[in-house]
């Protein structure tokens, strides 16, 4: 009798974990598309360089009519003082993580918002390959003559080095996804942390990246401004999605139509069937 209530009692738990395997299969796959088709578009671009130089011209000529074309005298203003730069050349690097780390707290802690946040993430994606594949743009560090400085390859190299040239899409400066990101990462911060610090964390990365990648010759303002709208754009589809399919999204889910019995009613079950 004994082993039938605990094997009984253990099928939730067994469910429950291969529900968490299903999931992570499940995003772990979402995030090799989304892999797979940026490298693609990178073929796509790899061939169009004196367009993307053309473009970026054109972008500095837009930016110079709106009197906004600040960028190469921001970074002037910071390439004095080695602290700064290492400063803004770390946060740049440290993208990713500040993702990963985001994201993992979305799938833990907070499932039932965590949907909201990945569709945001992979359909601002999906908008930003069709621009990299329509609009390639060549970023400031790579126009010296209009007095950028590649500031992570001149005190961090081995970023660049460490960077596999078949991943990465050098010509693809609009929008940013660096800021966009991690706006979207500060949007889930504010909105869903419960303590103090961690939503002004939540205000300030944001604003911290948009210099970032300014003051390190990655982007133009417009790239940023650029990289916001794209955002929106995907929260807006994320919201849209999230209202169309209720709670068939949610991150494993418990539907109470098929739902286990409770231990204890699994061991009275037992019980009863032993009598």
């Amino acid at each position: 009798m004994t082993a039938n209530v605990l094997h009984v009692a253990d099928e939730p738990a067994q469910a429950k974990r291969w529900r968490a395997k299903g999931t992570l299969a499940r995003e772990v796959t979402l995030i090799a598309a989304a892999a797979l088709l940026y490298t693609l578009v990178r073929g796509l671009t790899s061939d169009r360089i004196a367009v993307a130089f053309d473009n970026a011209e054109q972008v500095i000529a837009f930016e110079r009519a709106l009197g906004i074309f600040v960028e190469p005298e921001l970074q002037g203003a910071i390439l004095g003082n080695d602290v700064l730069v290492r400063a803004v050349n770390l946060l740049y690097i440290g993208y990713w993580p500040m993702i990963m780390v985001t994201f993992g707290w979305l799938l833990v802690r907070r499932p039932a918002q965590y949907p909201r946040f990945r569709n945001a993430i992979l359909a601002s994606g999906a908008l930003s390959l069709v621009i990299f594949a329509l609009y390639p743009l060549a970023p400031p560090r790579f126009l010296p003559h209009h007095g950028f400085v590649d500031t992570v390859e001149q005190s961090a190299s081995t970023y660049r080095t460490l960077t596999d040239p078949s991943l990465v899409n050098d010509y693809a400066a609009m929008p940013s996804l660096h800021f966009g990101w991690v706006l979207l990462l500060g949007v889930a911060l504010v909105t869903l942390a419960r303590h103090r610090v961690t939503r002004i964390a939540g205000v300030v990365l944001p604003v911290l990246m948009f210099a970032s990648i300014v003051l390190t010759a990655n982007h133009y303002l417009v790239d940023g401004l650029v990289g916001g709208a794209v955002i929106l754009f995907g929260l807006g589809v994320a919201v849209l999605l999230e209202r169309r399919t209720g709670s068939r999204d949610r991150v494993a889910p418990r539907p109470d139509a098929v739902s286990s019995p409770e231990p204890s009613d699994a061991v009275d079950q037992a019980v009863s069937s032993r009598s």
